[in-house]
């Protein structure tokens, strides 16, 4: 019984659809993650980033009756609060792993409690059509039998994120300025030596990671969920974080972890009615993680510079 309903879910365009939904939610903070480690700052602080992206990007969406504004404040949140861990990581020269955690533990505390007040305890409702981020339907294309609903009936900031993806390959692989955000994150004196401002490129990273973390919470709560709730992160950044490294530090390789780890976020909603345990089927997608860092992580060599401090030789 079982697993003729897993070959019904495999088998179903809803699966796929929400499977690449999902990878493209991951893809994001990944992305950024990944752009900042090149840099040479390790960034364990996604998962903090996309809670406080969600929540600003429905809040100002309310207050302004506008998603696009509340899209953009989403962004601007994630990349304040990036800031926060750049001046940290970079200026005082601080853990950078002591500060991903703290930022992730302050976006929690901080939503958790602002939520009650600025709604009054009710929480916040459901988000109407006018408040969330569109679908988009390609005309004929959407209507391709299994292959239509599952690449062109998407929501925008899939398709985002995928011009985003190919943007940042072609930025650090064929620009100069992805020749010095990976000459920052490997040998950082020799680019200093070079005229690079090592410190300015990482401000940078840092910053374009809670951008883009900022917007996946957006993509969260103003497109897939349409509402806030308290933690409703419940770990993706930090799945974003495993596929990052999974992906070997390559956009190409993030995106390929991004969409195992959708598969596994859409087996855990859609095989509900299969008689297993609701709780036991929430684990899944983290399992996959597991086994993923595990069977691959050993032979994955980050930047040899990331998580190291640089102090110019100037100073």
């Amino acid at each position: 019984m079982f697993f003729q309903i897993l070959m019904r879910v495999l088998l179903s365009s809803d699966f796929w659809q929400a499977a690449l939904q999902f990878g493209a939610l991951l893809l994001l903070p990944a992305l950024g993650g990944l752009i900042s480690e090149r840099s040479g700052v390790i960034n364990i602080a996604l998962e903090g980033l996309m809670l406080i992206g969600a929540y600003v990007g429905v809040m100002m969406a309310i207050a302004t009756n506008n998603v696009w504004l509340g899209l953009l404040g989403a962004m601007i949140a994630g990349g304040l609060l990036a800031l926060i861990h750049a001046i940290v990581s970079i200026h005082f020269m601080a853990n950078q792993t002591v500060s991903g955690i703290a930022i992730n533990l302050a976006a929690l505390g901080l939503t958790n409690f602002l939520l009650p007040i600025q709604t009054q305890g009710q929480g916040v409702r459901a988000l109407g059509d006018a408040l969330r981020l569109p679908q988009l339907h390609w005309g004929p294309l959407a209507n391709i039998p299994f292959i239509g609903p599952v690449l062109f009936q998407q929501n925008i900031l899939f398709y985002l994120a995928l011009l985003i993806l190919v943007g940042i390959h072609f930025l650090l692989f064929r620009t100069n300025i992805g020749l010095r955000i990976r000459a920052v994150g490997e040998h950082p004196h020799a680019a200093d030596t070079a005229g690079v401002n090592v410190r300015l490129i990482r401000y940078l990273c840092v910053v374009s990671s809670g951008l883009l973390s900022g917007m996946a919470g957006a993509f969260l709560s103003l497109g897939i969920a349409g509402i806030f709730n308290q933690n409703m992160t419940a770990g993706q950044g930090y799945i974003a974080l495993a596929a990052m490294i999974f992906g070997k530090y390559t956009p190409v390789g993030a995106a390929g972890a991004c969409l195992i780890f959708g598969v596994g976020e859409a087996l855990s909603s859609r095989l509900q009615d299969t008689g297993v345990s609701a709780n036991l089927l929430s684990i899944l997608p983290y399992v996959l993680t597991l086994i993923a860092l595990v069977g691959l992580v050993g032979r994955t060599t980050a930047p040899a510079a990331d998580g190291i401090p640089y102090e110019p030789a100037s100073e």
